[in-house]
């Protein structure tokens, strides 16, 4: 076995059906006193909850987070929490209101405690990500890490149907691409082949049965995992594509992981078989046909797997190539302009790997 480093930054994970109703007790073992509630508008009704819960130590409720953490947003979020003078955050809700306490705790140091209701996984990371001008900039600051979170299965049932598919498949790429970081080791492989397997015979019956609560518990479990894998080794290829995609063509961020994930894995097959086995394994199929299971659990589930179906252009896809060539990073495969604008292509017509 050749050497490696594993690095973990463990924060407090409480995990179960009615757990939300530990928000307080959490907040107060955080010594928080001047607490903030961020949400987007639709989950407004359990940031009240919340609210109800905090009593006095909530300061304020700010509704407004928007997905790919525009930075307009972030700035006036910044202002409020000022004014509010708060202590701490509480992020409810999934990637675009956990993103943006993870911009607030970047210039502030606030700790955050995150009730996470999508499967995407971003409360257990390090990671943030700021839309600014079109452009999105991302990168690893322990701060940011939610200090505890709390995972409530019930909170889930109202996610629509496309929703969940799409959060999962984007915790899923979390998975694929930590099979084959630069930094991988062996017991994060461990985690992402256990991730993917969860959440991929957990999802259908999530789409299938709103209100099949064990379900939603393993894929809440898968997407701690696959939150564990994003945090504690790089990703590659697969979500700078999505990140560029996201940020110069304000495509929605779930959906262009699932679009894109199966058009990577066989990008990058040739040159990480070992993890291309375990997606196999996971999925119960072979090496050579893990990317197109990938694209097949994307359509069972009824989730977008073109990009025509999320409004890019098809004139767009030359100049997405070249924003995607444009900064080395790491990659199991050489990223080459060519071979980039040809998956594109296919991710655009929705042809399966």
């Amino acid at each position: 076995m050749k050497g490696f480093r594993y690095d973990t930054q463990a924060g407090r994970v409480v995990f179960g059906v009615g757990s939300v109703a530990t928000v307080r007790w959490e907040v107060e073992q955080l010594a928080m006193r001047r607490v903030a509630v961020l949400c987007t508008p639709g989950r407004a009704a359990l940031a009240e909850t919340i609210v109800r819960d905090l009593g006095e130590l909530c300061v304020g409720t700010y509704t407004q987070a928007e997905e790919h953490v525009p930075r307009p947003v972030v700035d006036n979020a910044l202002r409020v929490v000022a004014a509010w003078r708060a202590d701490g955050l509480v992020a409810a809700g999934g990637g675009a209101t956990i993103g943006l306490a993870k911009a607030i705790a970047l210039e502030t140091g606030l700790p955050i405690v995150a009730v996470a209701t999508t499967y995407s996984g971003s409360e257990m990371t390090p990671v943030w990500g700021i839309t600014d001008n079109g452009q999105k900039v991302t990168g690893k600051n322990l701060v940011v890490k939610p200090k505890t979170v709390i995972y409530d299965p019930a909170l889930t049932t109202s996610l629509p149907a496309r929703v969940s598919a799409t959060s999962g498949m984007n915790a899923i790429a979390h998975c694929v691409e930590g099979l084959y970081a630069e930094n991988v080791d062996p017991v994060t492989s461990l985690l992402a082949e256990e991730g993917i397997r969860a959440l991929a015979q957990s999802l259908p019956a999530v789409v299938l049965e709103p209100e099949n609560i064990g379900s939603r518990s393993r894929a809440l479990y898968g997407a701690w995992l696959a939150g564990t894998v994003l945090a504690t080794v790089g990703m590659a290829l697969h979500h700078k594509l999505c990140h560029v995609l996201g940020g110069a063509y304000h495509l929605p961020h779930a959906d262009i992981h699932t679009v894109i994930l199966p058009h990577v894995a066989r990008y990058n097959a040739g040159a990480a078989p070992g993890a291309m086995a375990a997606v196999g394994r996971a999925l119960g199929t072979n090496t050579e046909d893990a990317p197109g299971a990938l694209f097949d659990l994307a359509l069972s589930m009824g989730a977008p797997t073109s990009l025509v179906q999320l409004g890019m252009a098809r004139e767009q896809l030359d100049e997405a190539a070249k924003l995607v060539v444009q900064n080395p990073y790491y990659n199991p495969r050489p990223i080459e302009n060519e071979a980039i604008r040809q998956l594109l292509q296919a991710a655009y017509d929705g042809v399966r790997p």
